[in-house]
């Protein structure tokens, strides 16, 4: 473990001052605050229907663009791709630039891929505009959480975030719905996914004119020296009390900060930042290889091959939205009422648990039983709801809490960037492992992952409940490890 470093100009520590905190109020603002993270989250929102629309445009795009398999294939993952890009670059870029402009630009690129998308001629112009699009749903999942933590009071930090995981899956739901309905109206019309696509236009430029009047976040504010300002932005959205009792806080570990260089690989050499990253690293990639994005992907085609008809398949798919769009509401209720430790654990063993049960009843039931794809169906279904109320939520969760000030848009960035690695991965990997191996053998690998995941969280996860950032980041400086039960 690292050496206890000592608070700057004889401040007291963090972990003293986050006791003395004046309580979080109800009043305008706290509406300032709500109203605030409701725009923020039309990112997440973008990242779910941009994400979630090729499941339904991608028939109908084959057809007018004569797409192969291999084309095909190609234009699902590229956007992925950009992704992963996309989170690693926008971690510079919002440390530079600031959370609120750098949302607002990834508005303005969310906007040009979707035209570009839209108007595109043939799959190879497709495919460069859905890697631009790629790369503002992969700055999204980076900086959004991150602006949502820095903003929010240290009791409503969890339901806070959470709100961008419930845009993410409202996105991906309604996408399944628009595109049904447009496809019920339009379905003749041989360009009719253009439609499909052109909807998410209408969120991003709410997205850009809505982040025109938030505030910038006020921790990134303290650490470019602009302290004054920093208090303007906390005094919107808490008491005049709360707000001069955070900024005292923020101050100590800036003033800390202010001492060491830019945040950069070399900072990879203190073990303390070293451990945290790689905690990071693991919880985005193992929340991937859960296989959710299996699921929201390829859940028709899963559906098909246990043993739906094809027009069956596509309406009970709907159903594994609905059981995402419950969890994410539970996690909501839930998030700030249970240990972050306990939630994700838990989580990982319920999935697992699924993912068994699925393999087995993939095996033990024979193929042509009425009652095969139904059982499966359930049992997926049990597993998206535990997925998206234990695990999805608090990944993102997690990931903007977890980092210290200095290093938090590149850590931040590197841990999404594997995330979506891990995504690609899956994306790319589940159809022919379901081809080659089945159904069952694809599920007991998830299983496998599953059973590491646990490992992993026991083991390497640290509490985060009821712990401001700062004090957080001043217990991993001083024990290079926090306690795993929140305080």
């Amino acid at each position: 473990m690292s050496n206890a470093v000592r608070d700057a100009g004889g401040t007291k520590p963090a972990s003293q001052q986050e006791n003395q905190l004046p309580p979080f109020t109800v009043g305008p603002h706290s509406k300032r605050l709500g109203i605030i993270a409701v725009i923020a989250t039309f990112g997440g929102l973008l990242f779910g229907y941009d994400t979630g629309v090729v499941n339904g445009a991608l028939t109908p795009m084959k057809a007018d663009l004569g797409l192969t398999s291999v084309t095909e294939g190609f234009v699902v993952s590229i956007l992925v791709v950009g992704a992963a890009f996309g989170a690693i670059i926008e971690g510079g870029v919002s440390n530079r630039l600031g959370r609120r402009r750098s949302i607002q630009m990834l508005a303005l690129i969310f906007m040009i891929g979707t035209t570009g998308c839209v108007l595109a001629p043939t799959w190879q112009v497709l495919g460069i505009f859905r890697f631009i699009l790629g790369l503002a749903v992969g700055g999204a999942s980076a900086v959004v959480p991150v602006y949502l933590a820095e903003i929010a009071p240290v009791e409503r930090r969890g339901s806070l975030v959470t709100r961008n995981e419930l845009m993410i899956v409202s996105g991906q739901v309604s996408a399944f719905i628009i595109n049904a309905i447009i496809y019920q109206y339009w379905g003749d019309h041989l360009s009719v996914w253009r439609y499909m696509l052109l909807v998410a236009l209408l969120p991003a430029i709410g997205l850009f004119f809505g982040m025109l009047k938030v505030p910038e976040s006020p921790r990134w504010l303290m650490s470019k020296g602009r302290e004054d300002d920093a208090l303007a932005v906390l005094k919107l959205i808490r008491s005049p009390e709360r707000a001069e009792a955070e900024l005292v806080e923020m101050r100590c570990l800036v003033s800390a900060d202010q001492k060491a260089e830019s945040a950069s690989w070399s900072d990879l050499r203190t073990p303390w930042i070293r451990r945290i990253v790689f905690i990071g690293i693991g919880i985005g990639m193992f929340s991937q290889f859960s296989g959710i994005n299996a699921i929201m992907y390829y859940g028709t085609q899963l559906l098909s091959n246990t043993g739906f008809s094809a027009d069956t398949a596509i309406m009970a798919n709907t159903l594994n939205g609905l059981a995402s769009m419950m969890g994410v509401t539970v996690a909501v209720i839930i998030m700030n009422l249970i240990n972050r430790r306990t939630m994700v654990i838990t989580g990982f063993c319920l999935t697992t648990t699924f993912h068994v049960l699925v393999g087995i009843c993939a095996l033990a039931i024979p193929d042509g039983v009425a009652a095969k794809p139904v059982v499966i169906l359930v049992l997926v279904m049990c597993f998206v709801f535990s997925m998206q109320a234990l695990i999805g939520p608090l990944t993102w969760l997690l990931l903007s809490e977890i980092f210290p000030l200095r290093v938090r848009s590149f850590a931040m960035g590197v841990s999404v960037f594997m995330l979506w690695v891990a995504n690609s991965i899956v994306a790319f990997a589940f159809p022919p492992l379901v081809e080659g191996v089945g159904v069952s053998t694809t599920f007991f690998i998830f299983a496998g992952l599953g059973v590491l995941a646990i490992i992993f969280m026991v083991r390497m996860v640290p509490e985060t409940r009821n712990k401001t950032l700062e004090h957080f980041e001043e217990e991993m400086r001083q024990h290079g490890e926090p306690t795993a039960a929140g305080s």
